[in-house]
């Protein structure tokens, strides 16, 4: 995936890592998205080459303790990748938010190394990259991509792409009023509330696919990276780490939805670039 380098991170980075003690585009344009999301849930029930991966991950192999009053690393190759990303998926919904009369207020997102406070009752590595609605901001801990890349073999920077954008595309959800909706279903007792997870979770893989069609449209995207985005997707479903951890394959217990459902929306957000065509809740 093609990026330029910066000096710097992003406005939106809060770098938190190794310190100890914290408890645990263009031609889019969907003029009416913020209605239109809202109404389809509601009627519903509910210059240069990105950098190499293995250069990239290599960053992360000897991470090592930072001092509490030392400044964490901020010009490693991985989090300037975070910091394209990040802005770049930002800068889309902006503009697409703009086009319908909407203000987009924009995530932060937290770099943490095992765990730090959240206000979702904290953040650690073992769950994972995830958004928290409460404080609007996503939380990473870096290391997962080398995970990503070992243990679920999904390696490539736009795999790392898709992640992020899956994380942001949480809090145009929650902006929008969808994750209220369906905690409020979810909380009444539904015997749906596995279902609507999974959902909502799809529906997060849809925008982010939609955001990938609009790097393909601008000439972001390499050879390979929508392969690297799929295999990700793949990677991340719930049947596949059901299988990977020895479990029996149980669909009633899933949260984010299977390897081919993960793919199928993901894909079809990069398809047609179309926010309207991720309604998850309605098909």
């Amino acid at each position: 995936m093609k990026f330029r380098r910066r000096k710097g991170m992003s406005a939106n980075i809060q770098d938190r890592r190794g310190r100890p003690g914290m408890a645990v585009g263009a031609g889019v344009g969907i003029p009416g998205i913020v209605i239109l999301l809202i109404f389809m849930f509601l009627n519903n029930g509910n210059g240069g080459g990105g950098p190499d991966i293995d250069d990239v991950l290599g960053d992360l192999q000897n991470p090592g303790a930072v001092p509490a009053d030392s400044a964490p690393p901020s010009n490693d190759r991985l989090v300037d990748f975070m910091s394209f990303v990040l802005d770049d998926v930002q800068r889309f919904w902006a503009q697409t938010f703009s086009e319908s009369g909407e203000g987009y207020p924009k995530a932060d997102l937290v770099l943490f190394t095992q765990s730090t406070n959240s206000a979702c009752g904290g953040a650690t590595s073992a769950i994972g990259p995830h958004y928290c609605p409460a404080d609007q901001k996503v939380y990473v801990d870096l290391d997962f991509f080398r995970d990503l890349r070992d243990r679920f073999g999904a390696p490539g920077d736009f795999a790392q792409a898709y992640v992020l954008a899956h994380e942001v595309a949480h809090h145009v959800q929650n902006v929008l009023g969808i994750n209220e909706q369906v905690q409020r279903a979810q909380q009444s007792g539904s015997d749906d509330a596995n279902e609507l997870s999974v959902l909502l979770e799809l529906q997060a893989d849809c925008l982010a696919g939609v955001w990938g069609y609009t790097t393909n449209d601008r000439g972001i995207l390499e050879p390979g990276d929508l392969q690297e985005g799929l295999r990700a997707a793949a990677a991340v479903g719930d049947d596949r780490i059901q299988e990977q951890a020895g479990q029996r394959v149980n669909p009633e217990t899933w949260t984010h939805g299977s390897s081919d459902q993960r793919v199928d929306w993901f894909q079809r957000g990069f398809e047609s670039g179309d926010p309207s065509r991720c309604d998850t809740f309605g098909d």
